[in-house]
């Protein structure tokens, strides 16, 4: 039988109850929630598919080793001590990264420099030769992680950030990452029953997770590499079979997912995202001003968007919010519309009542996602408190 590990999901604030249910979805054991991460256990087959299939997660690492520190000293010592050959070959290549919440030290380059020194040191001191730093393309990428005095070290089995799913060639000036809209979508509570709408849409990448919900497709499927594919224990032949199992899960989808954008180049962008992303199949982009259109069709729409914030493009935010309030007062009846933003301030110009409001992070900004209900059937568009 495989043997199971520890390992740790890292997510954004606010996601952490969406990757908990995630990973027990998946099928993980001894699931358990912290901030901005939900630790779990597995195995290697496990590591592999948390990697393929969940939406939320920024990144998976393995801790192999956690210790106290008392100074610099003890932290070389501790990780020279480490048998690391378990783990990378002499002639292979490393990076390292560090997180720091603690007043030992004030520096995480510092500490990433003490870690690879203590690497490579103990290479060239048993075998006389020692590994690379390769900070794009290493063999091994290793994560320190010291919190006031407690020093864990993992593996870092994904890599790039699992925001980078694969399918983006073409973003405009403002794009969303790709884990905040999935989670934006998560949070909205989209179960691909209805119809789906971005009337802002950008590069396309609501409609392509909103895509990949629906349909239950593995939103990490068309990535280049992770990192556990350089591991020295590396499995191609159980990766595949991980791949096809998360593939036989996938569902129809009998709705429209349809995005709209005033600029012809990012309904350009978004086509050619979504073509990337193998999904013209389900996912309509049209050219046209949101403030221009109306409510096509009877049944209920479910719309996620990521309306300017003013941060990077410069706009009347207090007309514009308002004209968000009443297009979708006037003209989009039997709606549930949900849009995320950092002004917290053009909020009151939308002249509707948010009948939810969540706490998030748009990358630093501190942001609100917020929820308004429009009733079906009213000249006058009610909307539910």
């Amino acid at each position: 039988m495989a043997e199971n590990f520890n390992m740790v999901a890292k997510t954004l604030f606010g996601f952490e109850d969406l990757l908990e249910k995630e990973l027990v979805q998946l099928g993980a054991q001894n699931v358990q929630k912290g901030v901005r991460n939900v630790s779990f256990v597995g195995d290697k087959g496990f590591m592999y598919k948390a990697n393929l299939g969940l939406r939320t997660a920024i990144k998976i690492l393995k801790p192999i080793r956690s210790f106290n520190v008392r100074n610099e000293k003890d932290l070389y010592d501790k990780i020279y001590d480490m048998n690391w050959s378990e783990y990378l070959k002499p002639t292979g290549s490393l990076a390292i990264d560090a997180t720091i919440h603690s007043d030992l030290f004030s520096h995480s380059l510092f500490i990433a420099q003490k870690t690879k020194d203590a690497i490579v040191d103990k290479f060239r001191d048993t075998v006389g030769q020692r590994p690379n730093v390769d900070l794009k393309f290493p063999d091994l990428k290793i994560n320190v992680h010291v919190d006031r005095r407690k020093c864990t070290i993992s593996l870092d089995s994904s890599g790039d950030s699992l925001h980078k799913r694969g399918y983006k060639t073409a973003t405009n000036i403002a794009p969303i990452n790709e884990v905040l809209a999935a989670g934006l979508i998560m949070l909205s509570g989209w179960d691909g029953q209805c119809d789906f709408m971005d009337p802002m849409c950008g590069s396309g990448t609501m409609l392509i997770e909103a895509a990949m919900i629906a349909c239950n497709i593995p939103p990490n499927l068309m990535r280049k590499e992770f990192a556990f594919e350089r591991w020295q224990d590396w499995d191609v032949d159980l990766f595949e079979k991980i791949e096809e199992s998360l593939l036989k899960k996938t569902r129809d989808f009998h709705y429209k997912i349809v995005g709209y954008d005033k600029a012809p180049s990012a309904v350009f962008k978004a086509k050619d995202n979504v073509k990337n992303a193998q999904l013209e199949d389900f996912v309509e982009v049209k050219h046209e001003d949101f403030f221009k259109t109306q409510k096509g069709g009877e049944g209920k729409l479910h719309m996620v968007f990521n309306p300017p914030y003013g941060e990077r493009l410069n706009i009347d935010m207090q007309a514009f919010y308002k004209n968000i309030g009443d297009t979708l007062k006037q003209n989009y009846p039997g709606t549930e519309a949900w849009f995320i933003t950092s002004n917290l301030d053009a909020l009151k110009y939308v002249g509707l009542r948010p009948s939810r409001k969540i706490q998030l992070y748009n990358a630093k900004l501190e942001s609100r996602f917020v929820k308004y209900v429009m009733y079906e059937g009213s000249k006058k568009g009610k909307y539910m408190k």
